[in-house]
């Protein structure tokens, strides 16, 4: 399969205020790659096509203020060997309670502690390691909830992604699990991690926003992992996802955000107990129904 990578060099002052530009237009292909040692640090992204990467580049670029603008990116074809090297960089196996996340092609050499599950990943072109603050945060609880209720409810994955947090429930035990994403290739990953993993037709996936994707399902944990401009607009229909006594968790929200989050869902969700975590510049929001 041909994949074009799109790389180019950035101001080292431009890197975090790029990141956060990158995490609230929930850009799930570039990323920034920093090289600590030297100081350097490059924009980078892997697209199916030439055309993909440069919409995705101008996209960005109409975004960026004038002084963060980097030099024009350079665009080339990798050999599919060359695109799995890339990728396989920016995941490391990681562990938190009794579930391990860990990278397909250590299947080999990965020895599963007795007692514990494994998670095997393939991420591809979709978002959702666990590498990233988000989706360990929404991991965490997601673990914390197995751990304090057991798993005999209904967890919903909105926004999916790899699939990784629907598939992790399924590995907790939860029989009842399903994720959903706009975006119909992070579905097709979802379900091939799925296969890796021996969990083929256990979890429901499906393509769907935050008014399809919740329609009619309702669940006692729902999982979200979303730009927190997007979790606000779509408070109600998530708030009204939970069941009775069940948990919502937010995350994909950048610290300095989580004020303005947290007042906009302790409005929608009037009563609802409410806690919230940091992890780097990240947030998260768990909010708890009354029974």
């Amino acid at each position: 399969m041909a994949i074009f990578e799109i790389k180019t060099e950035l101001p080292p002052d431009a890197v975090a205020a790029l990141e956060d530009l990158l995490a609230e237009r929930e850009e799930q292909r570039l990323m920034v790659v920093e090289d600590k040692p030297s100081g350097r640090a490059w924009l980078t992204g892997y697209f199916a096509s030439q055309v993909e990467a440069a919409a995705a580049w101008e996209g960005l670029a109409e975004a960026m203020p004038a002084n963060w603008i980097p030099g024009d990116p350079v665009v080339r074809q990798l050999p599919e060997e060359d695109w799995k090297s890339s990728y396989k960089a920016h995941f490391k196996a990681w562990k938190f309670g009794r579930l391990n996340w860990v990278p397909v092609w250590e299947r080999d050499t990965f020895v599963v502690p007795a007692g514990e599950e494994v998670l095997w990943l393939d991420p591809g072109m979709a978002f959702g390691t666990g590498n990233h603050e988000t989706t360990r945060l929404c991991c965490e609880r997601l673990a914390q909830f197995a751990a304090a209720r057991g798993s005999q409810g209904r967890v919903i994955d909105a926004g999916c992604g790899s699939g990784i947090l629907a598939l992790s429930a399924a590995k907790l035990g939860f029989g009842q699990a399903a994720g959903f994403d706009n975006d119909p290739e992070a579905i097709r990953v979802s379900e091939e991690n799925a296969m890796l993993n021996g969990l083929a037709g256990h979890v429901d996936f499906a393509v769907g926003d935050l008014v399809s994707g919740l329609a009619n399902r309702s669940g006692e944990l729902v999982l979200a992992n979303i730009q927190a401009d997007v979790l606000m607009r779509f408070a109600s229909e998530l708030c009204a996802a939970v069941a009775p006594g069940g948990q919502l968790v937010l995350s994909g929200i950048l610290g300095q955000e989580l004020a303005t989050v947290r007042a906009k869902f302790a409005d929608v969700a009037a009563g609802w107990a409410v806690e919230s975590r940091e992890l780097g510049e990240w947030a998260d929001l768990a909010l708890t129904s009354p029974a």
